[in-house]
């Protein structure tokens, strides 16, 4: 059984720039994992105009930061994850995760997603065609 993606491109808002949020199984990953005023990376990091997205998933594994806390990251460390393509399955492993404070000890990492690459492709196509939030 795969894992279902979906990619949200949320507006800004009053004290926010846009920003891109990763549902995986219809849970927020990047609200998940990086907590309360944590945010995922702004639209034209992961999604941008003219060129192929870093989400774009190939035999080459790739580390890619999809969410940072409310400090930036530089002091509690960012959410990224492993993308790699096997053939017809798209998968998100070895986490690394924020911290709530640069003291806390690791948190527990999330678990391997395993998407069908078809329905990841389509889903990113979907949102690379998208530029309404694209600010």
């Amino acid at each position: 059984m795969f894992d279902h993606l979906e990619i949200r491109v949320l507006p800004p808002g009053p004290r926010s720039a846009a920003q891109v949020r990763f549902w995986v199984n219809g849970e927020d990953v990047v609200g998940e994992a990086v907590h309360e005023g944590g945010r995922g990376p702004h639209p034209a990091r992961v999604l941008p105009v003219g060129r192929p997205s870093p989400l774009r998933a190939t035999d080459e594994a790739r580390r890619l930061e999809l969410g940072e806390p409310e400090c930036g990251g530089g002091c509690c460390g960012f959410l990224a994850v492993v993308v790699q393509r096997f053939g017809e399955i798209v998968q998100w492993s070895d986490w690394e995760m924020p911290r709530k404070a640069p003291l806390d000890p690791d948190p527990y990492p999330l678990p391997e997603f395993h998407f069908d690459a078809s329905q990841y492709d389509a889903e990113l196509a979907r949102a690379e065609a998208d530029r309404s939030c694209q600010v």
